[in-house]
């Protein structure tokens, strides 16, 4: 099973990418919010994307669909357990942020959930009605485009302090604990993204 790949881009298309591993492509496809993330990338840089793996006996071919944020990944894998919606159907849907989308499942905002590619007044109902008080998490997840330099946000810390406090309702020595391991696991934080990511990735090794 494949979970993550790191290599070189070696082809782009609208929907996918060739990425170089120790001699081996592999061909990932792409949602289009992830895609955009790599609109500056080029040939030969450095892509890493943690990957969903997906292969039945309908689909013996496997199929590898790849995301920035293990975070990202794991919202993919709720979102397909909505009746009729399948990863080849999802990784197309997907044109807007994951946060977006989660924000907009947990308000019940059909309309937002009806810009997404694919998805229709009922599919969108089907999604708010499964998923609804499941997504606060994943609605922390903010995109970030290409490779553009970001500022250091020196509030970040207070920022995710304050949403693990007010909205995903940790006392707060539990989230100053949860920020301060993540720190310690992950030095190079310097984003509220990256500081909810590995949060995220050490909720799940517990």
């Amino acid at each position: 099973m494949i979970g993550y790949l790191e290599g070189r881009l070696m082809k782009k298309e609208p929907d996918r990418i060739l990425l170089l591993v120790n001699h081996v492509g592999y061909e990932i496809l792409v949602p289009v919010v992830v895609m955009e993330t790599l609109a500056q990338k080029t040939i030969g840089d450095e892509v890493s994307l943690y990957i969903y793996y997906y292969q039945t006996e309908r689909q013996p071919k496997p199929v590898l669909i790849g995301f920035n944020l293990e975070a990202e990944k794991e919202f993919f894998q709720s979102f397909i357990t909505v009746e009729a919606i399948g990863p080849l159907k999802a990784v197309k849907a997907l044109n807007i942020s994951v946060g977006d989308i989660a924000h907009a499942i947990e308000s019940g905002d059909v309309k937002t959930l009806k810009q997404l590619s694919g998805i229709g007044d009922r599919t969108a109902h089907k999604i708010v009605a499964s998923l609804k008080g499941k997504m606060n998490k994943f609605a922390l997840i903010r995109h970030e485009s290409g490779d553009a330099q970001m500022p250091v946000d020196e509030d970040f810390i207070e920022m995710v302090m304050d949403v693990l406090i007010s909205q995903l309702g940790y006392k707060t020595t539990d989230a100053r604990e949860m920020i301060g391991a993540a720190i310690k696991r992950n030095t190079a934080i310097s984003t509220a993204e990256q500081l909810f990511d590995e949060i995220y990735r050490g909720q799940r090794q517990e």
